[in-house]
């Protein structure tokens, strides 16, 4: 007993010191960064099909709970075992019958903690997704803050947060019933053991077979410690349910396949002239139905193209597929007489720059925003940049001009000017193809103005793409393309489209009464 005693604290000792660094640093930091880096490489799809409060949760609160597996099941495990295998042989050295009757009840032990640990995994993965759920409405009651407020909806979002929260409190204390159950069954079956051994041992001392002293109290020692050690059953099984729920979770994040992969035996192309070319492109996301079908365009190096259609024909759909954010389900994409699939990814898309409607806007300086695509841009190539997107002027007002901290999301911006800043970051990369998807939608007609000559100074050159469901834009192209379900159904220049019956002509009437077919 004081050599098992012994080699417990060592362990205990072990686990401690040695262990805990082990898990925290050398296991879980770097599963943490491996997680993070496999976000990284993959795909749209993989986002279009997750929300971000369940995608940030894997990386948080998932990570943290593998460390349970570590602590409270791997090493107690061990512990546990090594100590029962080591109890039962010296019980077994002093009284084999004596030793097979108080554990006899160890085989259903196994089996009742095999039964519990089946059913409440369940429970686990369910509560899981209460919490992204929560999570996601906690992100969107803070970023949607003016919305709230504006329609007054404050109380509506306190009770929709409580549901959730509620849902949460309530699968947990459904958990925890089971466990109240599960704990006092282990303790009443391990206490059995202590009734046989009073009985069978107290009959074998007073017929003579088994000494007090020596036998029946060194028995009933062991037995105890057996005893407490069973008893972590209930904390090994309830935490290996917990870790395995968040280790898939994880693990689904790591083995999702990333489809947009760099090629073997990539084509280099640090330069492109920027030709783009359609040959019968369909595509579709996940499992809905194509979201353009059959595409055929061909832009030469320089040209502008307008994207024409209303909301949901495919416009931007179109655009992603160019940088490769998405791949095709069918046909193919060229650029400058090479498939898409066959450039170095970052050759690809260091040579397009986007321009999105909502540009994201770091939590950082002016220049560091503007740099993000080439942090080791100079202070004057940062400057030219922001000249050419118009940007400059209104960042010398700022404070500290390019040195000026911006909020989250750049709240300290008005939104053209969040536009021109966007624009200078894809500048500064030089990229020979340009995509400007809506990008002066909910901005008023001055800003508008101002936005679109900083566009036709960034569109010098460069093959262009607009979508666009406004004809100011369309005005500044060389063609137009229009679309209507996924597929494109005319072309030409505004003044001749203009002259055709179609969809291009009733927008412009539904936005110009004025407007005529002439």
């Amino acid at each position: 007993m004081l050599i098992l005693t012994t080699i417990r604290s060592l362990l205990g000792f072990r686990y401690t010191g040695v262990l805990g660094k082990l898990i925290l640093q050398d296991l879980m930091i770097p599963l943490r960064a491996q997680v993070y880096d496999k976000l990284q490489r993959l795909d749209f799809r993989f986002y279009d099909a997750n929300s971000n409060a369940s995608i940030i949760n894997r990386v948080t609160s998932d990570v943290l709970s593998l460390r349970m597996f570590l602590d409270q099941v791997l090493i107690k495990s061990i512990i546990m075992i090594i100590s029962l295998v080591g109890y039962s042989i010296l019980m077994i050295n002093l009284n084999v019958g004596l030793a097979v009757a108080c554990l006899a009840t160890t085989p259903l032990l196994w089996a009742i903690a095999t039964m519990f640990s089946y059913r409440i995994q369940p429970s686990y993965a369910h509560g899981r997704k209460l919490v992204d759920n929560m999570l996601r409405n906690l992100a969107e009651s803070v970023q949607a803050v003016m919305i709230i407020k504006g329609f007054g909806r404050e109380f509506e979002q306190r009770a929709k947060f409580e549901s959730s929260n509620q849902a949460i409190y309530k699968q947990q204390l459904n958990i925890f019933w089971r466990l109240s159950l599960f704990t006092p069954t282990i303790g009443f079956l391990t206490r059995i053991n202590i009734i046989i051994l009073l009985l069978y041992g107290g009959w074998l001392v007073m017929h003579g077979r088994l000494p007090l002293g020596g036998g029946l109290v060194v028995f009933a020692a062991l037995l105890e410690q057996f005893a407490g050690q069973i008893t972590n059953i209930t904390t090994i099984v309830n935490g290996a349910q917990q870790s395995f729920t968040s280790a898939q979770r994880v693990f689904e994040v790591l083995d999702a396949p990333v489809e947009i992969h760099e090629p073997r035996n990539a084509i280099r192309r640090p330069k492109i002239a920027g030709s783009v070319r359609f040959d019968r492109v369909s595509f579709g996301y996940c499992d809905t139905k194509a979201v353009i079908r059959d595409v055929n365009l061909e832009v030469s190096p320089g040209q502008r193209v307008g994207i024409f259609g209303t909301t949901g024909v495919g416009k931007s759909t179109l655009l992603s597929l160019i940088p490769r954010f998405y791949d095709p389900d069918s046909g193919r994409l060229f650029i400058d007489d090479v498939d898409v699939r066959r450039l170095g990814i970052d050759d690809l898309r260091r040579n397009v720059g986007v321009v999105f409607q909502d540009n994201f806007i770091f939590s950082n300086t002016v220049a560091a925003n503007i740099a993000f695509g080439y942090p080791n841009a100079t202070a004057a190539q940062i400057e030219r940049a922001a000249r050419i997107a118009s940007a400059h002027d209104f960042i010398c007002q700022l404070p500290e001009g390019y040195e000026t901290l911006l909020r989250e999301n750049g709240a300290n911006l008005s939104g053209g000017q969040r536009q021109r800043l966007a624009l200078a970051r894809t500048i500064l990369l030089e990229p020979a193809i340009l995509l400007l998807d809506d990008p002066t939608a909910g901005v008023d007609a001055q800003t508008e103005h101002e936005i679109f000559d900083a566009f036709d100074r960034a569109m010098e050159g460069r093959t262009t793409f607009i979508a666009a469901h406004r004809f100011k834009a369309m005005q500044r192209v060389d063609f137009i393309v229009v679309m209507e379900n996924g597929q494109i159904i005319q072309r030409g220049t505004h003044e001749e489209l203009m002259r055709l019956q179609g969809p291009y002509l009733r927008a412009a009437k539904a936005q110009f009464p004025d407007a005529s077919g002439s």
